[in-house]
């Protein structure tokens, strides 16, 4: 269990890997134009990611040392084929939209580092729920940025929602007059969100540091001289 918690603590925040690694940022600042979409490439990332992870595991011992990054590749490819075919024959309106970007998860350094730092060196079960939460801390991010740039941008959230359910319409949270604005869903509002999210990540973990720095000192001083 403790193992399982360092797992998550690690995908969710301590190694995130966006906020803490740094990682697909292409995708990350190219598609978080909404929330919708961002969500929608960061859940086909988390079934690429589990699904590599498990194979790999499974398939480790029989994958020679000095090939294994071409294999990972050839692995991670064809499941990426596999999600994209699909997202094209049952959600073609949000495949149109995603474009190129589901293809390029193929080469997404997200999933090549975990695929080689932790599933060739792991249980199947263990590299899997890594998968996992890994794309977690991936969608969380992507998902909040692309939520910060559309309400900045547009006013909106969920637009294009009618894409995943016929039907359902995205929500008007400013006034259906507000002008917009355009920096928030150009290429600099992306930078410009993702780094204040990094931010504050950091000023976050500053004040856990700190905390811990002072229970740590209060803990010290309770302790009788000479105990």
């Amino acid at each position: 269990m403790s193992q399982l918690r360092a797992i998550t603590h690690n995908g969710l925040w301590n190694q995130n890997p966006v906020l803490g690694q740094m990682l697909g940022l292409c995708s990350l600042l190219a598609i978080s134009t909404s929330a919708v979409n961002a969500v929608s490439l960061g859940l086909a990332t988390i079934l690429v990611m589990a699904m590599a992870n498990l194979i790999v595991s499974l398939l480790r011992g029989f994958i020679p040392h000095e090939i294994r990054i071409p294999i990972f590749i050839l692995i991670i490819a064809s499941l990426v084929t596999v999600v994209d075919m699909a997202m094209n024959a049952w959600l073609h309106d949000l495949y149109l939209v995603l474009g190129i970007f589901i293809p390029l998860i193929v080469v997404n350094c997200i999933v090549l580092a975990r695929v080689e730092a932790f599933a060739a060196k792991n249980s199947a079960g263990l590299a899997a729920f890594d998968g996992v939460m890994m794309g977690i801390g991936f969608v969380w991010v992507i998902g909040l940025l692309g939520a910060i740039r559309e309400f900045i941008g547009q006013g909106t959230l969920l637009a294009g929602i009618d894409m995943i359910v016929p039907g359902m319409q995205a929500i008007q949270v400013l006034p259906e007059d507000y002008p917009g604005f355009l920096v928030a869903i150009l290429p600099p509002g992306a930078f410009f969100v993702l780094g204040l999210l990094i931010a504050g990540r950091n000023w976050l973990d500053h004040r856990a540091n700190e905390r811990a720095k002072a229970r740590l000192l209060a803990a010290q001083q309770s302790i009788p001289a000479g105990a």
